[in-house]
């Protein structure tokens, strides 16, 4: 990925946070068949590894399991709050008429390498720790023990595990930090007026 000194996020915190706040991410990889994709909601493990371990499940029938070897090289990108800027919020343009539109966006890519857990335990472990997670806001949160035992054994049966862990983790912030600090500002008091609170704010942070 390019990333310019400018919009460069070194924060390991940081980044595990936007991974955190945003699970689904695109895993790359290259394996027998070649170049693929996968949208994969993944678990991380923040204390395990230098740079944290991702953990994650996906169906038997997908070819991806098969496709890759232990301590394969992957990929994963996750994608955070993203919006397009119009020159028009930049106060610098009704002065200079100098500008252009662009895309602010915040990502997260994490280099590691995989490793397949075709076990029960482990991927009972890894959807009962996904499910709590994301049932907690809910008012009546669905836990496993809600379904049959024999029905959540069988679907239990029907995926494998995942695990990356993450040796390099690059984060890209384009938050227009190459403008001036009034354009900055009017760029995020309009996304903010359009609903864009999140990415709004972390471009006002950048000049507080």
């Amino acid at each position: 990925m390019y990333v310019p000194a400018h919009f460069a996020e070194p924060s390991l915190e940081v980044l595990h946070d936007l991974i955190i706040k945003h699970p689904l991410g695109i895993l790359f990889t290259h394996g027998k068949s070649g170049l693929d994709a996968n949208h994969i909601p993944f678990e991380l493990d923040t204390g395990s590894g230098l740079h944290g371990t991702l953990r994650a499940h996906v169906a038997r029938s997908n070819p991806l399991w098969n496709d890759v070897k232990n301590a394969d090289e992957v990929l994963v990108v996750f994608c955070g709050e993203q919006a397009y800027i119009s020159p028009t919020w930049y106060p610098s343009k009704h002065e200079f008429h100098k500008q252009v539109p662009t895309w602010n966006y915040m990502v997260g890519h994490a280099h590691g390498k995989i490793t397949i857990h075709d076990d029960e335990r482990y991927v009972r472990g890894v959807v009962a720790r996904l499910t709590r997670h994301h049932e907690e806001s809910q008012p009546t949160p669905w836990k496993m023990t809600d379904s049959p035992k024999d029905y959540i054994d069988t679907m239990l049966k029907s995926i494998v595990g995942i695990e990356i862990e993450i040796t390099h983790l690059v984060g890209k912030f384009k938050l227009s930090q190459n403008r001036e600090a009034r354009d900055i500002r009017g760029a995020g008091d309009a996304l903010k007026q359009q609903g864009d609170t999140v990415l709004a704010q972390a471009m006002l942070d950048r000049i507080s």
